[in-house]
């Protein structure tokens, strides 16, 4: 099946986010844009009602994504018991880069120290970025090309943040500026990194089986940015990848003999409350198998589904046997369903 990924032999053999230490919380943000919002009447407290986000976390100043992406490296890397010259790969994914070039890759590479024979290079599709690294080292790794490969990201949303801020702060802000860039305000920082290797050579490591993938690129323009201002649609990529998001759920259940009784956790690509509620009752999922981290860390890009999979790890809600299904929606449009057996 086109756009399908199957994987025999790959596991994750090391797993590590890091929080950015900085809580901005929503009544702040707000603080800020106080005139603004009176003089389109709005009520204080609209950002957390719509959005479920209380806070979200930022950088210090001058932070680079490399450099936190490279630190969340260096964590997966020591929990993998993976030698740091058997690494064969490194692919960053993060929405966020230190310059247009070099890649954020080779800077996170060479702040790791890794061997002279391990590939670099970035990987960009919005949120479902990391999604796609795993596939693309998890195919290196059963192609026989390399033994072990390391994914990575780190965001920084702190610039953009703060430029948005201070643009619907300002006399020239109206309500439809509003309502493109209240997305923004959504964003959060962080970093995380995986170790995915070949079965036989890891000491341990939990299987990564791979799924599917589906584009809807008619949309692509309901949701554009750069690092200085992104404008969203809200409502229009809701409804756009909610329709892309069913198809390839449907799909995939077809395709794999997925049963969604059977799943443990749903590891969800998380923008806000309303976007999460709609993915669990779109699809007919339990959203009480849905761990959550958007209250209180908002929306990380792509960072977001592997945090969401370390976290759900660190305090215990996913367990060795857990069934575990990975499920993002990325501006584009994309959408990815993949499947983990912990």
């Amino acid at each position: 099946m086109r756009a399908a990924q199957r994987y025999e032999s790959v596991v994750i053999s090391g797993l590590a986010h890091v929080d950015a230490p900085h809580v901005v919380t929503s009544s702040e943000i707000e603080s800020q844009m106080t005139r603004t919002l009176e003089r389109l009447g709005v009520e204080p407290g609209l950002l957390e009602a719509l959005s479920g986000i209380s806070e979200r976390r930022i950088w210090d100043e001058g932070t680079r994504p490399s450099e936190v992406a490279a630190q969340a490296g260096e964590l997966a890397l020591a929990r993998s018991g993976v030698s740091r010259e058997d690494i064969g790969a490194l692919i960053n994914t993060s929405v966020c880069r230190d310059f247009l070039e070099p890649s954020t890759a080779s800077l996170a590479h060479g702040l790791m120290g890794l061997p002279t024979e391990a590939v670099n290079f970035d990987i960009g599709n919005a949120c479902l970025g990391f999604l796609n690294g795993m596939n693309v080292v998890s195919a290196m790794i059963e192609r026989g090309e390399i033994e072990h490969g390391l994914v990575v990201d780190g965001e920084t949303s702190r610039f953009t943040m703060q430029a948005t801020i201070d643009r619907l702060a300002g006399d020239a802000a109206d309500e439809q500026m509003f309502r493109e860039q209240f997305a923004t305000l959504t964003l959060g920082s962080g970093s995380v990194a995986m170790v995915l290797s070949r079965a036989s050579s890891a000491e341990e490591g939990k299987r990564f089986l791979g799924g599917l993938s589906r584009a809807g690129t008619q949309h692509a323009g309901l949701c554009t940015g750069d690092v200085h201002e992104m404008r969203t649609d809200t409502k229009g990529l809701l409804l756009a990848g909610l329709e892309l998001a069913a198809q390839t759920w449907k799909e995939s259940l077809s395709a794999f003999d997925w049963d969604a009784r059977l799943v443990d956790t749903y590891v969800v690509h998380q923008v806000s409350k309303v976007h999460t509620k709609a993915v669990a009752d779109t699809l007919g999922l339990d959203i009480e198998r849905f761990p959550l981290i958007y209250p209180h860390f908002g929306n990380i890009g792509p960072a977001g589904v592997p945090t969401v999979l370390s976290k759900a790890v660190e305090d215990g809600t996913v367990s060795s046997g857990d069934r575990v299904m990975l499920m993002g929606v990325g501006s584009g449009i994309n959408t990815a369903a993949a499947e983990i057996q912990w």
